[in-house]
């Protein structure tokens, strides 16, 4: 990857957007998705001087797109207040998910569900970061204006990304996957007659909404495959833990747990990677505590000992 081009390409983006918000007289995620809808020729904004032919001319690859969105993003997030649950999924984690997938799916294909789908940097992190496998991808995301960003991110990268504008915790009609993913949105849904339809639900107030994704999501998912899950590290401890304990005899087993470094995520949750299995049977989970993302040799060791446990 060429960082000084991803610079220059991070400039001319930001610049734009930055026009865009002002002529338009819009917000920063609204200019973006503008700045990519010009730059795929599906928007015409001929009175506005974007600088999308020196963008072209860089002629990036779509790894160095993905870098150079992860910078727009992170710089959007901090101009939009983002709340939490919209904050995108960090490159260090999303690179930890990808050798976790490569490590567990050793075929040539893959199908790929994602629930809540954010701004798409997690899945962009997956399709331009694992090169020997054909993934089909699929994000299911609420929120309109995330479909949005994620689609048109999706469209400059030409990643094959689809991303549907759903509410993952109602059922849908889906062939089953081979890997469900989801950096999971924390927090109580609100609505108590959907919930009362799942294993986890609370008989005393709302349920939590990613207790509700993990049950609902594995409705989705094939036989023995995968659901890696990035989670309240105090998941199995929290409140309405014993409904999800009771809902993991029944329908899964915790093959990996992998808690993350204090201060990664912008919010108050300390947060692990939870790997678990569509399964009942199976050994005792594979615990880690990943103290660095950064420090080549603890991430090394971790992926030796990830390996030496899981395969």
């Amino acid at each position: 990857m060429n960082m000084e081009k991803i610079e220059q390409a991070f400039s001319l983006v930001l610049r734009n957007v930055q026009l865009l918000e002002s002529q338009l007289s819009t917000h920063f995620y609204e200019g973006l998705i503008e700045q990519n809808a010009s730059y795929t020729g599906k928007s015409d904004l001929s009175d506005v001087r974007l600088m999308q032919d020196e963008l072209r001319a860089l002629a990036l690859t779509k790894k160095e797109w993905q870098k150079v969105y992860q910078f727009v993003l992170v710089k959007g997030a901090k101009a939009m207040h983002l709340q939490a649950n919209h904050q995108l999924t960090p490159d260090a984690i999303g690179y930890i998910v990808n050798f976790m997938v490569e490590t567990l799916y050793r075929g040539s294909s893959l199908s790929v569900l994602e629930l809540g789908s954010g701004t798409g940097n997690l899945a962009e992190t997956l399709l331009t970061g694992i090169s020997d496998k054909s993934i089909a991808y699929t994000g299911f995301e609420v929120d309109d204006l995330m479909i949005d960003l994620s689609a048109s991110i999706a469209d400059v990268m030409q990643t094959d990304a689809k991303f549907l504008q759903i509410d993952a915790i109602r059922p849908q009609v889906i062939d089953p996957v081979d890997l469900l993913v989801s950096d999971l949105p924390i927090g109580y849904y609100p609505d108590d007659e959907v919930a009362k339809r799942s294993a986890v639900a609370s008989e005393d107030e709302h349920t939590y909404a990613h207790h509700l994704l993990m049950a609902q999501g594995f409705k989705y998912l094939k036989a023995d495959s995968y659901a890696i899950f990035i989670a309240p590290s105090d998941l199995l401890s929290s409140g309405q833990s014993a409904l999800l304990k009771q809902w993991l005899t029944n329908y899964a087993r915790i093959a990996a747990v992998i808690t993350l470094p204090e201060g990664i995520f912008t919010e108050h949750h300390q947060k692990a990677i939870f790997v678990l299995q569509k399964s009942t049977q199976g050994k005792a989970p594979f615990v880690f505590p990943l103290t660095s993302l950064t420090d080549p040799e603890i991430v090394k060791g971790f992926m030796m000992q990830f390996k030496a446990n899981m395969v």
